[in-house]
């Protein structure tokens, strides 16, 4: 039975192992930001200088390391590219999946660290989040990374780009079930729970790196050899200049009067605060606006579908991006955002199963759009290659500025949400007590059951003028945008006339 289980997986299509890899980190990735901010606050009883101190060195951390870690990944690739020479190698492909096989475990023992006290709980706050963070971005860097080494058709890129969505779907099904075992006052199931997700996690990337290397270095060492020979006849009949090398202030001037970048990280920023906002909020929302409405049971079922049907609906959006094209789809959920929030606003918080649909519509199609947003950035690295007349696309270094820039709206969100939350009700999540908190800010002494409805009222504007406000101000910035229709069709046509004029002319060797 072992046997033929090692057959099965050995026989497994490469675009499955590889999608199986975004799996082994939504299993953990779901759960972290759905808890990490309620265990800090309300478990370990973080102060409130800690928290903030935590997710400011968090702010700069998780900025910086998208492009450090991304330049020391690839300078050795960069420190001897030459024009008309290949990328993709086989040697490239191991690098990444050496880096994966090590970076993947370590990212699920970064994991683990949140949900065992084990230092003052604002040293282990600052100190778990930026060793997460640092192994989620190692793992994220080379798995997109695999992408492009992996593949080259279309075709077969969006067929990994299928088993990453779908394995994605088949991992936020750990919230369904973290939503059962989470209990403030009893943390030992919750923790078990974790342990579980982790070696799972574990296991899983091991395997599947490791089936992977196995296959590529089968499959692709008589192809390497072959290219090896084209590459050494090339060079010796021809003399092919070093690329002129660009500093990286002048790569931060080409960027600045790069106009649809600049409106697009703006707009992303606000998306990237939106996602995260809703994450971190989600259980405080169900808490304190449906937990006397609906069972654990329901609640487990929006927690769950909040997550999964991103995954799925990507597929869909996928298909309409290929007839609408991907600018007027995005503009599309912007309105619907907009369109569904002022509804809500008008029903007011006691339509229980408008609020149940909205609260999870609001996260489906909030997380849908920032899938959709790589689709636009290779089109902004398509428009760069262009206005710069590159060589090379610098893909990978335009993805880390994207986000370097957009990354922060991941603190901003947690920081924001408890500051509005505070101003307007007087509700302190880091006080022991916070219903004691909006008594004292009353100018009668009331009880804390009377002002329950004052709290209510406040998480329910919360809920509906941060989507309104990040609507509006995303549909202004993407008014702005004008990488779409004819513009688009003439980059596109212009970088494969300078792809076509670059390429080495084989049949000439």
């Amino acid at each position: 039975m072992g046997l033929r289980l090692l057959a099965c997986l050995f026989h497994l299509p490469t675009a499955v192992i590889y999608g199986s890899l975004s799996l082994f980190v939504s299993i953990l990735h779901n759960v972290f930001l759905l808890y990490y901010v309620d265990t800090f606050v309300s478990v370990y009883k973080i102060d409130k200088l800690s928290f903030w101190i935590g997710e400011t060195v968090f702010l700069i951390w998780n900025s910086l390391n998208d492009p450090l870690f991304g330049w020391l990944s690839d300078r050795v690739f960069l420190s001897t590219q030459q024009a008309g020479a290949e990328i993709s190698s086989p040697e490239v492909v191991l690098k990444r999946l050496r880096a994966l096989s090590h970076n993947g475990p370590l990212f699920a023992i970064s994991f683990l660290a949140f949900w065992v006290a084990w230092a003052h709980p604002g040293l282990q706050f600052l100190l778990c989040l930026c060793m997460y963070d640092s192994f989620l971005t190692m793992v994220d860097l080379h798995h997109n990374a695999l992408l492009a080494d992996l593949a080259v058709s279309a075709k077969d890129r969006t067929s990994l780009n299928f088993y990453c969505s779908l394995f994605s779907a088949i991992g936020s099904l750990s919230v369904f079930m973290s939503y059962a075992v989470w209990n403030k006052e009893d943390f030992f199931s919750f923790r078990i729970f974790c342990v579980l997700l982790a070696l799972c996690s574990i296991v899983g990337f091991t395997l599947s790196t490791q089936l992977l290397r196995q296959r590529f270095q089968a499959d692709g060492k008589a192809k390497w050899d072959q290219e090896s020979t084209l590459k050494e006849l090339y060079i010796e009949k021809h003399s092919v200049p070093q690329e002129k090398r660009i500093t990286l202030a002048e790569y931060l001037q080409q960027l600045s009067r790069h106009r649809n970048f600049l409106w697009f990280v703006c707009m992303n920023l606000i998306q990237v605060f939106h996602c995260h906002f809703n994450s971190n909020f989600f259980p405080l929302f169900l808490e304190h606006l449906l937990s006397d409405q609906i069972s654990v049971s329901t609640g487990s079922f929006l927690l769950g579908v909040s997550y999964i049907a991103p995954h799925l609906n990507n597929l869909y959006f996928l298909s309409l991006c290929r007839r609408c094209g991907v600018y007027a789809v995005v503009r599309g959920l912007f309105f619907l955002k907009l369109a569904l929030s002022v509804v809500m606003l008008l029903a007011g918080p006691d339509q229980v199963y408008l609020l149940c649909i909205f609260i999870a519509s609001n996260r489906v199609f909030t997380e849908g759009t920032c899938k959709l947003l790589n689709l636009v950035v290779t089109d902004l690295v398509d428009e760069d290659l262009v206005l710069n007349r590159r060589k090379q696309a610098a893909s990978a270094l335009l993805f880390g500025m994207v986000a370097l820039v957009t990354k922060p709206g991941q603190t901003f969100a947690p920081l924001i949400g408890t500051w509005l939350l505070c101003a307007y009700t007087g509700y302190d999540i880091f006080q022991r007590n916070p219903l004691n908190n909006v008594v004292s800010a009353q100018p009668k002494l009331e009880s804390a059951a009377a002002l329950e409805p004052t709290l209510r009222q406040g998480c329910f504007y919360l809920l509906v003028f941060v989507p309104i406000t990040c609507a509006l101000l995303q549909l202004l910035s993407w008014s702005q945008f004008s990488l779409h229709g004819k513009r688009l069709q003439m980059v596109k046509a212009q970088r494969q006339s300078l792809t076509q004029g670059q390429a080495p002319d084989i049949k000439t060797i």
